[in-house]
């Protein structure tokens, strides 16, 4: 990342995204590269043990996860499993 602070449409319920994608151009024309930040707790309070807000930790696996319905068809394995 380039030190840009990139702004995240919050949610009906008012969080942010759980897993948040970026699209890194190839400098060379190919297809981008995509990096996958999925969203952690920040910390908790000592007194009451409440959650102090979210940040994002990077995924270097870059799975997103989908929805599974229960009656939806099994998820093929990703490639290199």
């Amino acid at each position: 990342m380039d030190g840009r602070v990139l702004p995240i449409l919050l949610g009906p319920t008012g969080h942010p995204p759980k897993v948040y994608e970026i699209p890194v151009p190839d400098p060379d024309g190919g297809p981008p590269t995509v990096l996958v930040y999925r969203r952690e707790p920040a910390g908790y309070s000592k007194r009451l043990g409440l959650q102090t807000g979210w940040k994002y930790a990077f995924d270097p696996t870059g799975r997103r996860d989908r929805l599974r319905w229960p009656w939806s068809k099994p998820q093929p394995p990703a490639p290199g499993d």
